[in-house]
């Protein structure tokens, strides 16, 4: 008698269960009645010999089913890898991609290469979502992106990073501050302020951490801002100085604003940005493409 085997669908409806934490919801995203979706639950629980999900109540993953769930998100995306070859050999840039992207790099690069993806690659559908750096690489690692924007460095030896561009750091701050008599900023003149800080979760406020240390400046740890623009409005306020992105600035800095902006001397002041994607994607030319067509953006945004 053979022995019954675990099915792509299996798995499928097991990492929807997870997600979801309910048969009704997972059953409803899978798009199959729940009675079907349970009974493959109880397969797989049968083929694996031990109970993978708690009932009763909310539908809680035992530690058994915790183990197995990494497993099968790993196959799962390994399958669907191996789906994308055919694609990609026939058009890179069709069908949809995946991006998720930094709340401070997603305004100021996707408009431009979005429209151009949509004027000279009509077939391609790009699904944007923004998310903390953090939660992008989660989310990259676990098949939810198929690309991120992002700082670099970011964690994940199992992640090809692609870099794009360096992009020069200015340092922001009220109209009446003593440094706006400067044109440009030297290191030194940044000993005993106070800088202003993203939340931790964002690669920029290790990056300021980093720089306060090695000029003796303080990072103002009782406001910690959601965004750029946040941290730019404290600054116009008189509440420390900001470092800003070149990019940011010259899209949402204006002369008579809030804030005085200026640049900073030397070569380490900036943020590396890259395009990332899992080892051995599939649709890793088509990434390529695309890594290729945000330097083209990049440079004739600077030109």
């Amino acid at each position: 008698m053979s022995r019954s085997r675990i099915t792509v669908r299996q798995l499928s409806y097991f990492v929807a269960l997870a997600d979801c934490g309910s048969f009704t919801r997972a059953a409803e995203r899978m798009d199959v009645s729940q009675p079907s979706l349970s009974q493959q639950i109880r397969l797989l629980e049968t083929i694996v010999g031990a109970t993978l999900v708690e009932r009763g109540g909310p539908a809680i993953l035992t530690p058994m089913g915790r183990d197995l769930l990494e497993r099968a998100r790993r196959i799962l995306l390994e399958v669907a890898e191996l789906e994308e070859f055919g694609t990609a050999a026939a058009d890179p840039l069709s069908g949809t991609i995946r991006l998720g992207v930094s709340p401070t790099l997603g305004a100021y690069l996707l408009p431009s290469l979005v429209a151009r993806l949509h004027r000279e690659h009509p077939t391609l559908r790009v699904h944007v979502r923004e998310g903390l750096p953090t939660a992008l690489a989660e989310g990259l690692a676990i098949g939810l992106h198929d690309v991120i924007l992002a700082q670099l460095p970011v964690a994940g030896r199992s992640f090809h990073s692609e870099r794009l561009f360096r992009e020069p750091l200015h340092l922001a701050m009220a109209s009446d501050h003593p440094l706006r008599a400067r044109t440009i900023i030297a290191p030194a003149d940044l000993r005993g302020t106070s800088l202003l800080t993203l939340l931790p979760e964002y690669r920029m406020a290790e990056q300021v951490a980093a720089i306060a240390a090695a000029v003796g400046a303080t990072v103002l740890r009782d406001y910690q801002g959601t965004s750029l623009d946040a941290i730019r409005q404290m600054a116009g306020m008189g509440m420390g100085l900001a470092l800003l992105p070149e990019l940011y600035v010259r899209q949402e800095v204006r002369e008579g604003d809030d804030v005085v902006v200026r640049p900073i001397r030397g070569g380490r002041y900036y943020r590396e940005i890259g395009l990332l994607w899992r080892q051995g994607a599939g649709r890793a030319p088509a990434y390529g493409l695309i890594a290729d067509l945000l330097r083209d953006v990049i440079g004739k945004s600077y030109r």
